[in-house]
């Protein structure tokens, strides 16, 4: 997937479980495990405000695109 999520690295930074993120944001820690493991086919931006809030961040340090293509042109190249 061209998005990768990296709730776990802000989440280590602040030294925020699981369980009491998921308090802090209002959704349930299986809702956060689908965000931290990348299987979100969708996020909220009400959601993502409060991800941001919380851990005070940017929509940036959680999301990031990572460009396929440059992945397969370099495998194709070796």
């Amino acid at each position: 997937m061209p998005i990768v999520i990296n709730l776990d690295v802000e989440l280590a930074k602040k030294k925020m479980s699981v369980a009491d993120f998921a308090a802090a944001i209002d959704i349930t820690p299986a809702n956060v495990s689908v965000l931290k493991n990348g299987r979100a086919k969708a996020i909220r931006f009400t959601t993502l405000d409060a991800i941001c809030r919380v851990l005070e961040c940017q929509p940036g340090d959680i999301l990031v695109w990572v460009d396929d293509d440059a992945d397969a042109s370099s495998e194709g190249a070796s």
